[in-house]
């Protein structure tokens, strides 16, 4: 929590200073944030988790420190298990001619990804120095564009350039992205976005919390237990990424999203409506629905790329013309 707090995390900094005769008023907020800790911390969580249940296999002291840093996957994952790193750690995939390939091909795709596509569109895509700049609306949603295939051309790039060094060292990193800007609705968008993230919170947050409160002695309807397990899981994610309103606020909007896609589909379902019947119509309805999801998770971004919540509201604002 610390390193995600500006403001907690610069009180921490000075006091280390103080503590090592060092001048307190250069104190900042990025002095100890680690790189990869966020991560790290995951590894750690989850082996702590599985070990007071019991599912935890027995590792050595070597084994755990080669899960817990592995270089590739340190500073922005894919958030292995350990039950199955260790399968590869142990059992390693022969390298041959083809594997080397395979990485190699992986590993430039990501630096192509990262610095040549993210790089590039980093030079048009929303900032909080530009969004109070612009007046045209139709630039500002340019510029949204261009954030929505920055942020995942970045990430994307980094996980490949991961996964091309694990099939060099003989382990299979698992995927972390799967075309999550082809996906019809919000619940397949986040079963194909930073999918290691969202399936780590939905074992050791989501599921725990929802069973719970449906094994409780009192009658909780299930809509709200849904809506609250959605809604407090992605708002915890946002909060992962920065202690900030808006990182909660983007959190808040795409569980409220994900409960309104599931009260959707119940919908559809409890009236027997489908369209497999009819191609084209089931064509046209998954046309539109990934239309709605790409420009409802692209405003979303406003939220995470700006730093106030008056700021992202402006900017919202602008970009359906007013103001």
């Amino acid at each position: 929590m610390v390193l995600k707090s500006e403001p907690l995390a610069k009180l921490a900094s000075a006091g280390l200073r103080a503590i090592s005769a060092q001048s307190v008023s250069l104190a900042s907020g990025l002095d100890i944030r680690w790189l990869g800790f966020s991560y790290v911390a995951f590894r750690l969580l989850h082996t702590l988790r599985d070990r007071l249940s019991g599912r935890l296999p027995g590792l050595t002291l070597q084994d755990y420190l080669v899960y817990v840093i592995f270089f590739p996957a340190f500073t922005a994952g894919p958030i292995d298990r350990v039950q199955r790193f260790t399968q590869d750690f142990h059992h390693p995939v022969k390298l041959t001619a083809e594997k080397a390939l395979q990485g190699g091909k992986r590993i430039l795709l990501g630096i192509f990804s990262k610095f040549v596509l993210a790089d590039g569109l980093a030079l048009i895509a929303l900032n909080t120095t530009n969004a109070s700049q612009v007046t045209s609306t139709g630039w500002l949603w340019l510029m949204l564009y261009a954030f929505a295939l920055r942020i995942f051309f970045d990430f994307a790039g980094y996980t490949d350039i991961a996964i091309g060094l694990g099939h060099l060292l003989g382990i299979q990193l698992p995927e972390n992205f799967d075309q999550p800007y082809r996906k019809p609705n919000l619940t397949q968008f986040w079963n194909s976005w930073h999918i290691t993230l969202a399936n780590w919170f939905r074992a050791y947050f989501f599921n725990p919390l929802t069973r719970a409160l449906r094994t409780s002695t009192s009658s909780i309807p299930a809509a709200f237990i849904i809506f609250f397990g959605q809604l407090s899981t992605f708002v915890l994610i946002g909060l992962w990424h920065g202690i900030t309103w808006n990182f909660a606020i983007w959190g808040a909007w795409h569980g409220l999203g994900l409960f309104i896609h599931n009260r959707w589909t119940e919908l559809l379902r409890s009236k027997g409506i489908s369209f497999e019947a009819r191609p084209r119509l089931q064509w046209l309805v998954r046309t539109a629905g990934t239309l709605l999801t790409f420009h409802y998770v692209s405003l979303g971004w406003v939220w995470f790329v700006l730093s106030t919540p008056e700021q992202s509201w402006k900017t919202l604002l602008k970009l359906v013309g007013i103001g």
